[in-house]
């Protein structure tokens, strides 16, 4: 992502940013909420001279529109991003638009800004310049590819050995020549990762029929096979050292964290009543949020309020294990500086 930052007066202005990835669409879902005036180019129909020939005929052109938002979407399979509002600022003020996003897209976001979102920003922009990671997870008879985005692991592809017995070595060099011919496509660095030795196998097959990728293969003994691979790469800081990606193993070793805490009865707190009264005291040293309550005014007042108190806040994707593990825990949860009772 890009950003260029305009008129601020304090913590409230307006901020271009530039998509360039599916990332990037990601990020800006939780940068843009309701209430928000945006600013894009897009298409809109308009009305023309009536033509003897083609009489009525409406064309649409591209112009620029300045809207309130009333709606945001995701869909990262569509690689787009919705935004949805009454347009206040261009042709047909009133009426309703949405801006269809797409990498390469631009929008102008007004809005307060709270210390979050201005990291958030700073870490798309700084995660822009690395190149995308691919994890193969393999176990025997099984594998699974996986892209990382900057919100989690994306299946690519995934694959089956079968269960046919006898077939020996031509069957696993089957099974791998499946692989190859998917990881083939692949750009940047690919983390062929699982337990056990059949991931040698596989690295050593990738480097000898894919000789141009030779060099962007590495090899990683996990715990787990499949999406738990990566999981187990990401909490060893292997993507940190690829790829300098810090958030992913950061929302891994802080779940880590407060999960052994709340086992041992060491100071924690999780949903949002423990939370709120924790706040209340003083006592959060780090605030956990799930990125699905973002936009729930309750939630960003309780993170201001940490933020008060001198309390890191991190956001955590629901798209990620660790944020589906939150999600599960009420979507928010604390490591305290002391116990509250």
């Amino acid at each position: 992502m890009k950003a260029e930052f305009g008129d601020m007066k304090g913590d409230y202005g307006e901020i271009r940013l530039f998509a360039e990835s599916v990332d990037d669409l990601w990020h800006l879902s939780h940068l843009v909420s309701p209430g928000n005036l945006v600013f894009a180019t897009t298409l809109r129909s308009v009305d023309l001279p009536p033509d003897r020939l083609r009489p009525e005929k409406a064309e649409k052109r591209p112009v620029r529109l300045g809207i309130r938002v009333e709606e945001v979407s995701f869909h990262p399979y569509a690689s787009r991003l919705r935004i949805f509002g009454v347009i206040e600022h261009g042709l047909d003020r009133g009426e309703h638009h949405t801006f269809n996003l797409e990498p390469g897209g631009e929008v102008s976001v007004i809005r307060p800004w709270r210390k979050v979102d201005l990291d958030r920003i700073e870490r798309a922009v700084k995660a822009s310049v690395a190149g995308l990671v691919h994890v193969i997870a393999v176990e025997e008879g099984e594998a699974a590819i996986f892209r990382i985005r900057q919100y989690g692991p994306e299946p690519v592809a995934s694959f089956s050995a079968g269960s046919g017995k006898g077939e020996g070595a031509t069957a696993r060099s089957d099974f791998f020549s499946r692989v190859g011919d998917v990881a083939a496509g692949l750009t940047g660095t690919i983390v062929v990762a699982g337990p056990g030795f059949v991931k040698d196998g596989m690295a050593r097959y990738l480097k000898e029929h894919l000789p141009e990728a030779r060099n962007r293969i590495t090899v990683v003994e996990t715990r787990r096979a499949g999406r738990g691979a990566v999981a187990d790469i990401i909490g060893m800081g292997v993507l940190e050292t690829i790829a300098g990606d810090l958030q992913l193993k950061h929302e891994v070793n802080l779940m880590e964290e407060l999960l052994a805490r709340i086992a041992k009865g060491t100071p924690a707190a999780y949903g949002r009543r423990e939370v709120e009264e924790a706040i209340g005291l003083g006592a959060v040293d780090h605030l956990l949020v799930s990125d699905t309550l973002l936009r729930e005014s309750r939630i960003t007042n309780l993170m201001a309020q940490a933020e008060r108190t001198r309390a890191a806040v991190t956001v955590f994707s629901s798209e990620f294990d660790p944020g589906h593990q939150l999600e599960g825990l009420g979507g928010i949860a604390a490591l305290l500086r002391f116990t509250v009772r």
